[in-house]
């Protein structure tokens, strides 16, 4: 409630009351006390509709107190339905005229739209209001002005709206420190102000009362204009909710609509008009400073930067060039010579530009009359006082002074005529006009102002003094266009218009440029701006790209900051930073005393800032056609990187970014050296910034110069970025570069010429055509003009064909590629051919890799002994080549030992027979004798000798799945490498990963495995490790490969195709499973490593969770509201918040009390209750008070250093807090941690030895028995992690190599975890290092949870933990982590799963909705939907964020979500009989397509997906907006699951209907599935009676199987097996009798025919 209330402006109590409004105080002081009732406003008295477009209503006021007098009782509303993306309406007096800005581009428009209205209005009567609602399917509603009540005073007026999102960007001019609004009760004043940009909330130069708003994920986004130049407000409020509040005019609003925030750019420009396209010097580097002196002093600085060899093309004068700053005079003594100056520019190809303020001296000039002064007298030109004749008298710069009125026609007039005066004097480019807010240094003249209601009105906005006239002009002064009052902001957009005038007539046909610092929306179209007078500090360099990219919504593409800053003196460092990113600014000027020369030749300052200024001379074709596409489509220049990543959340608040159109990102560092930034993650020297070409784009460059008219002449080239489809496309607009008239008749160029009107006067030519993306050679390339086809020779390939691409014509270059098998030499990167050369290796820098390995680079068979059972065989290092790493110390006599573990499964173990190596203590299930008879294994093996390698061939297909004869095998200390051919690209698994698809790219792409306390992202090793993958062969065969090694490791996919494992320790392991279909892979796979564990039944249920529950009651509520949806719910958690302190085994007594007797509750209505456990342990407690720590020394179950360095524990940081403290959380995080004014010392569990696994079973048991009661656990922290790097001082004792090994597959093996020093005992009683067991710590953890739990309970329960390792699955299932809200994690979710579920954890899922982050209820309930399908179905997120579990959301999306868990529950026996068939025969559960119908390759890459079993397939929704999904059908017979209906398919992707409730799902025909009556739980479903599905084929035949059995024994199972044929009885075969506790199947809800 409290965020949608609206301010109704009191001075306490007594004056709210008066007003009719509402008094409360409250504890935060930026909510508002006093705010409107519903009595306030207006009602509609009568309502029309002329025409099908317009809307016309009368409005009467209500009869409530007035707030500031002289309210308007009656007014007119109308509406405009513009186009059918813009609407306007307009609220105003019904009988009197009031001021309206006179707008040369903004008119009524005379058609009507051409096309269905993208959004519908909606009028409310009384209270009056308005909703204006986008047309899609749900409608959305994006303005709703029903939040507030409309006011309308003579001088003031109030409209607040709702909106769609908190996504708000816009209203100016200010210092937003942020692109995105903060929505917590912010007031932004907008009134043209001379102002210092120095972070205030302060108004500034110009006048923006627009903001875009971006709705969603799907990029739908709109704008909201108010057409009003009065003095005014706007309040953003967390509703989210918008308040316009202004003192004068007509509330004239635009509403844009648009599908993407660049199409409401687009809109917004049509409206106001489209920016100018500058000349292209004008995209050149600039100079300038105020108070240069003299004309020397300018010269001095023009020569030490020519000089200095860097890009120049612009020098400025400021004021100090004029004769006591009179403008359109020179200082006929320190700036004699400067009518020749603009040609000493122009020899060396520079322009010249000059200032002018508007203010005019009213003195006279030292040697006679100010002309120009007298002219303007004579003109009338000027601004006058209330009488209308009286000039005004201001001061500004040059003392006391008039101001022209630029709306007055006489103005204009002489304005043009002075511009075209001076030019003939002073020869100039350009102009540039400042002071125009406009400024004035006394408070509104020079007599003063007078005391009335203009100067001094009922209200007066937030503006900076809170005073209307301070700093310019009186409000009662006179214009053409009206009082001051009203046309202030206008001033400099009006003085733009006469400028535009004076520009054309000056210099004629030459476009020439005109920028100013004030601006209103339109100025655009004729001007840039510059960012106002910055400061030389961190924060302005900071704070200039929210300005950039917000002038680039409001129209003005042309626009920057002052590099280095204005005022103050800049350091080095800063100025290089500045210079870096400024070489990326539209406008680029450096304004003061710190030209980059200055600061010496060599400076780094000069060296940095002529690099970055060449590279933004390269792309000046590329900057120039974005400025032609800003002019013809109103695209932006300067882009946020939320439009164009809208669906990805996390760019919607991204303000230290930005982009060049769609396809250059720049990352610049703004911060110095000395400051910790964990959001740059690339390493980037004092001479480097981030930039990115963005895959698909082609950038057109040219060689760059000194200036613009040099590198003009150069021949140009192109930037081709592919994407992952290998296609780009892009545009080059080519002209003179200074001509008038663009878009009338030169053209555009591109790869595809648009038009072909211009021919360059250069003859210009393509010289270099650089293509990014391809990985490798080209075997062929070939140039077409359409007529002649060229093909290019290896020695054209770079440099001589390009040269004859004429500008101007139309090209197509074709390229195959050439696929490299070279392995990579130097996988650590920074490699240069002296590097590459010193391995041995060889260097082609234009190949991929560019280091590779000799063709014999490696190991040299010697002894070989072959025997039935396998292989022996002795290799030696070829000492031909030199040693990799000085610091890993090669091993140059190994072993291999080949084992045919059985007909369909073998085992490859390479190892150092001297000296024994860490092996992994993971118990695998081998077979008890290899198999010997050749005839019965369904491979062969053979060795190659020279380089060693291993080729492993399938009988029958003869082709090769492992082929390791390949060079760069090594073996050494800490570096373990070894590369295999594969069989085809078709390769799935290795994880823990984020992976965008199923089916790997093999594109040059490296994973990392190494457990991590990381949320799933893009390459980022997560929480777990499985060295394991599936491969497809060309046969429609599979097989499978695990590398059992636990040590930090990386795999890296080439073309090939092929693959390379690094790791840093161990041997070498691997074994191979054959299949020959892929769910026999996974049986097989499972047979090694163990089945997966059979869950109890009522963990298939849907579970809840969040961390963050502020005490039982909230949990408590919680678990009412869903027995009051009727939602299914079989399971709740709790988080960290239920301990105290977050402390283990502790309960917290204060908020969380009562939790006990509600688990006992639950539990008795048939409810399951699951608690999570952290590893670490808090050591800071009073001895005796913490049995877990104390029980825990005493028996010696903490991690420690090894002896021979300390006898300590190796201490973390985790969650756990110091005793009797209290957490300041407003304190960032490293303090928190770090400096330890919080978080307690923690110390780490040895899971590896027996007497921890008991003392851990001992904690559960007694926190069981004396505390709370449980039916599953949650593990989570395991991998493990800590919040400090190493152990608590982050200092790790021992071995360097370890902590730092010569090759880091990943970056800080330390980081957030223990140090690899740390010594840890397996059970046996070996001593082993964290560095080679690290991986294994969740493993290890995972199997004394589950003991303790069924020893505890009694009964199977359930264990979810975070951290895996192969086997993993024996004892748990596993979620898929700290996920964000965000669409695409959703298809993200289905690759892990199916990930998951190959590598055998057949319990797992996301959790649904996000962890992070904001939900979006579409996505949120489409997640629901999905989430139902997941094997483990939890909906969970994070603290500080809003509800989203389904009650959450109100009674429909609750009503949606029960639906699709009813759906669930009522298959919950078929889902419950696949987990049985997982646990007993390794099946998958949730099985991605390709494993029931591999013969069938499409359905190779599909992961939109996924399979229950063999029978149901479910196609879920994944994407905002959608009504219908397209699924693949494979052949066959597939029945509708909510129909019945059969659709028949010759394997064929369908669309497939998907209105908001409802995700698709279909039964495969010859399936039968068991199911059962869903209830809100599976205590009260068990009850009813069991019913089947049965999905005849086309012989009328179905078969099935349904396992059954109490849903949480230990033990002991029962299983049915079931067949119909429609020719015979049913039958029910069951596999073992043990009990009798299968529910009654009633025969007359037996079956349920779908045919």
């Amino acid at each position: 409630f409290i965020k949608q209330i609206v301010d109704c402006f009191p001075d306490g109590s007594q004056k709210c009351l008066e007003r009719g409004c509402c008094w409360s105080p409250l504890s935060e002081t930026n909510v508002p006390w006093c705010f409107f009732s519903k009595n306030h406003g207006y009602s509609v008295v009568s309502e029309s509709k002329p025409d099908s477009t317009h809307i016309e209503a009368k409005l009467t006021r209500m009869d409530a107190p007035s707030l500031f007098g002289a309210d308007i009782k009656e007014l007119t509303f109308s509406a405009e339905m513009q186009t059918e993306n813009r609407l306007r309406f307009k609220i105003t007096d019904a009988n009197q005229a009031r001021f309206e800005v006179p707008h040369e581009h903004v008119q009524s428009l005379s058609d009507t739209p051409r096309g269905p209205l993208k959004y519908r209005l909606e009028l409310i009567q009384k209270p009056f209001g308005l909703k204006v609602w986008r047309t899609t399917s749900p409608e959305k509603l994006l303005f709703d002005t029903t939040v507030g009540p409309l006011v309308f005073a003579d001088q003031y007026l109030q409209l607040s709206a709702k909106l769609s999102s908190h996504n708000i960007y816009g209203l100016g001019e200010h210092v937003h420190q942020t692109f995105r609004h903060d929505t917590n009760w912010r007031t932004w004043p907008i009134f043209t102000r001379a102002a210092f940009p120095n972070g205030g909330t302060h108004n500034l130069y110009g006048h923006y009362p627009y903001f875009t708003c971006l709705e969603d994920a799907s990029g739908q986004s709109f704008g909201v204009f108010l057409m009003n130049s009065n003095a005014m407000e706007v309040t953003v409020q967390p509703a989210p909710a918008v308040t316009f509040r202004t003192i004068g005019g007509v509330l004239d609003f635009y509403i844009l609509v648009g599908e993407t925030p660049e199409t409401v750019v687009d809109e917004f420009t049509k409206l106001i008009g489209r920016p100018f396209i500058p000349p292209y010097w004008s995209l050149g580097f600039q100079l300038s400073r105020w108070d240069y002196g003299s004309l020397e002093e300018v010269k001095k600085v023009v020569e030490r930067n020519r000089q200095a060899g860097l890009p120049y093309d612009v020098q400025y004068t400021d004021i100090d060039y004029m004769e006591n700053k009179k403008i359109f005079t020179y200082d006929m003594e320190k700036f004699a010579e400067l009518p020749q100056f603009a040609d000493y520019m122009h020899d060396k190809g520079q322009k010249y530009i000059v200032i002018l303020d508007p203010a005019v001296s009213t003195g006279q000039r030292i040697n006679g009359p100010y002309e120009a002064l007298e002219r303007g007298h004579a003109a009338k030109a000027w601004v006058t006082e209330p009488d209308g004749v009286t000039s005004l008298l201001g001061e500004v710069w040059p003392g006391e002074t008039v101001f022209p009125d630029y709306t007055n026609q006489a103005c204009i007039d002489w304005w043009v005529d002075e511009i075209s005066r001076f030019h003939k004097e002073v020869k100039h480019d350009a102009l540039w006009i400042d002071m125009n807010e406009v400024a004035n240094f006394v408070k509104g003249g020079i007599n003063g102002c007078t005391d009335n209601k203009l100067n001094y009105p009922p209200f007066t906005p937030s503006i900076l003094d809170d005073l209307m006239y301070s700093k310019t002009l009186c409000m009662d002064a006179k214009h053409k266009w009206g009082n001051h009052y009203d046309v202030h902001s206008l001033y400099g957009y009006s003085m733009v218009l006469a400028t535009d005038k004076a520009s054309k007539a000056t210099f004629g046909t030459s476009r020439s440029m005109i920028f100013t610092r004030s601006s209103f929306p339109g100025v655009g179209k004729y001007s840039g701006h510059w960012l106002g007078d910055n400061g030389a500090n961190w924060n302005d360099i900071k704070w200039a790209i929210p300005g950039m990219l917000e002038f680039n919504l409001f129209g003005i593409p042309y626009i920057g900051a002052d590099i280095c800053g204005f005022f103050d003196d800049s350091t080095e460092e800063l100025c290089t930073r500045w210079m870096q990113v400024g070489a990326f600014y539209p406008f680029s000027r450096n304004h003061n005393d710190q030209d980059p020369a200055a600061y010496g030749f060599d400076s780094l300052v000069v060296n940095t800032s002529r690099h970055y200024l060449n590279i933004r001379y390269t792309l000046l074709p590329y900057l120039y056609t974005l400025f032609y596409k800003a002019h013809v489509n109103g695209e932006t220049v300067v882009r946020p990187v939320m439009h164009e990543f809208y669906s990805d959340s996390e760019t919607r608040a991204v303000h230290k970014q930005f982009m060049w159109g769609a396809h250059l990102l720049i990352t610049p560092v703004l911060d110095p050296i000395t400051d910790r930034k964990a959001t740059i993650n690339m390493y980037l020297p004092e001479d480097k910034i981030g930039l990115h070409m963005r895959g698909g784009g082609i950038l057109p460059v040219q060689r760059p110069d000194v200036t613009t008219t040099y590198s003009r002449r150069h021949p140009m080239g192109l930037i081709v970025a592919l994407n992952d489809n290998k296609a780009a496309s892009g545009e080059l607009f080519w002209d003179d570069g200074d001509s008038r008239g663009i878009s009338e008749g030169l053209g555009i160029l591109s790869m595809q010429v648009a038009h072909s009107g211009y021919q360059d006067p250069n003859n210009l030519k393509f010289e270099n055509i650089t293509v990014l993306g391809v990985t490798a050679a080209p075997a062929l390339v070939t140039v077409s003009d359409g007529n002649t086809v060229i093909s290019l020779s290896d020695s054209q390939i770079q440099y001589d064909i390009y040269k004859q691409l004429e500008l101007g014509k139309d090209y197509t270059v074709n390229w195959e590629a050439k696929i490299s098998a070279n392995i990579d030499c130097y996988p650590e990167g920074g490699e240069n051919q002296a590097k590459c050369e010193a391995r041995g290796c060889i260097w082609e820098p234009l190949s991929v890799p560019r280091c590779y390995y000799a063709e014999n680079h490696g190991y040299i068979t010697s002894n070989k002994v072959e025997t039935p059972s396998g292989i022996t065989v002795d290799i030696d290092r070829n000492t031909e080549f030199p040693s990799q790493r000085s610091r890993s110390r090669d091993i140059s006599k190994l072993r291999v030992d080949i084992t045919y573990l059985s007909g369909r499964s073998l085992r490859w173990k390479i190892f150092d027979p001297e000296n024994a190596r860490y092996e992994v203590p993971v118990p695998l299930h081998l077979p008890a004798t290899p198999e010997t008879v050749e005839e019965n294994r369904d491979y062969r093996v053979q060795i190659n000798d020279k380089p060693f390698g291993i080729q492993v061939i399938r009988k029958g297909t003869e082709e090769v799945i492992w082929d390791s004869a390949v060079p760069g095998f090594t073996f050494s200390d800490q570096f373990l490498q070894i590369s295999t051919r594969l069989p085809s690209e078709y390769v799935y698994g290795f994880g823990e990963t984020e992976h965008p698809t199923y089916k790997h790219s093999l594109n040059f792409h490296k994973y990392g495995l190494f457990a991590k306390d990381q949320p799933p992202g893009y390459k980022l090793n997560s929480y777990g490790v499985h060295p394991f993958y599936m491969g497809l062969e060309k046969s429609k065969n599979a097989h499978g490969v695990l590398l059992l090694n636990s040590n930090a490791m990386d795999v890296t996919f080439q073309p090939t195709p092929a693959l390379t494992y690094h790791t840093i320790g161990g041997i070498l392991d691997f074994y191979m499973v054959m299949g020959p279909t892929p769910e026999e892979v996974v049986q097989q796979y499972t047979e090694m490593i163990g089945r997966p564990v059979l869950p109890a039944y009522w963990s298939l249920g849907f579970q809840l969770c969040r961390y963050g529950y502020s005490n039982d009651t909230e949990i408590a509520d919680l678990y009412r509201d869903m027995k009051a949806a009727q939602i299914p719910y079989d399971v709740q958690y709790a988080d960290i918040d239920y301990m105290e302190r977050q402390m283990d085994f502790t309960l917290d007594q204060v908020n969380f009390k009562g939790l006990p007797a509600l688990v006992d509750q639950m539990r008795a209505e048939g409810m399951r209750f699951i608690f999570i456990l952290d590893p670490a342990i808090a050591g800071n407690e009073t001895k005796g008070s913490y049995p877990a720590f104390d029980t825990g020394i005493e028996k010696n179950v903490f991690i420690k250093w090894p002896p021979e360095l300390s006898n300590d524990i190796v201490w973390g940081k985790v969650w756990p807090d110091y005793p009797n403290i209290t957490v300041d959380n407003s304190l960032d995080w490293d303090t928190q941690v770090e400096v330890s004014l919080f978080r307690a010392f923690a110390a780490f569990p040895d899971f590896f030895k027996t007497s921890t696994a008991e003392w851990w079973g001992e904690q559960i048991k007694d926190f069981y028995n004396n505390i709370m009661k449980f039916d599953g656990l949650w593990i989570d922290m395991n991998e493990p992690a800590s919040f400090v790097h190493g152990t608590a001082g982050e200092n790790c004792l021992g071995n360097k190599d370890l902590e730092d090994p010569p090759y880091m597959p990943r970056k800080g093996l330390k980081h957030k975890t223990l140090c690899m020093n740390s010594e840890q005992i397996l059970a046996d009683g070996t001593r082993v290092k964290h560095y080679d067991v690290h991986n294994l710590y969740g493993w290890a953890h995972t199997k004394p949870t589950y003991d303790a739990l069924l020893s505890t309970t009694g009964k199977r329960g359930v264990i979810v933990t975070r951290s895996t390792y192969p086997s993993s699955g024996r004892w748990a299932g596993h979620w898929l982590g700290d996920n964000y809200s965000a669409w695409d994690q959703l298809l993200k979710s289905i690759i892990g799963m199916c990930l998951f579920i190959s590598g055998k954890i057949s319990i797992t899922g996301a959790d649904i909705c996000g962890f992070f982050n904001v939900a979006e209820y579409e996505m949120c309930l489409r997640w629901m939907q999905l989430g139902a399908f997941y094997p483990f179905s939890r909906n969970h997120n994070t603290i500080n964020m809003p509800r989203q579990d389904p009650v959450a959301w109100g009674p429909e999306f609750a009503a949606a979500s029960r639906d699709v868990l009813n759906i669930r529950y009522t298959l919950l026996p078929y889902l419950y009989t696949l987990m049985y068939e997982a646990h007993a025969h390794g099946n998958t559960v949730v099985r991605p397509m390709l494993h029931e119908f591999v013969t069938d390759e499409k359905t190779w890459g599909i992961d939109k997906q996924f399979l229950w079993g063999p029978a149901l397939l479910i196609t879920p929704a994944l994407d905002p907006g959608v009504t219908v999904v397209k699924g693949y059908l494979p052949y066959g017979v597939w029945y509708d699951y909510h129909t019945g209906k059969a659709i028949r398919t010759a394997g064929e992707f369908v669309d497939m209907d998907a209105p908001l409730e409802k995700i698709n799902l279909h039964v495969r025909a010859g399936h039968i599935l068991p199911w059962q009556k869903p209830e809100n739980s599976t205590h009260y479903s068990r009850q009813n009676t069991l019913g089947l599905i049965i999905a005849l084929n086309d012989g009328g035949v179905a078969k099935g199987s349904l396992f059954w059995d109490d849903g949480e024994g230990i033990g002991e199972f029962c299983s049915w097996s079931i067949a119909f044929d429609n020719k015979i009885t049913p039958t029910l075969t069951p596999t073992l009798y043990l009990n009798d506790s299968i529910n009654k199947i009633d025969k007359n809800t037996f079956f349920h025919y779908l045919n």
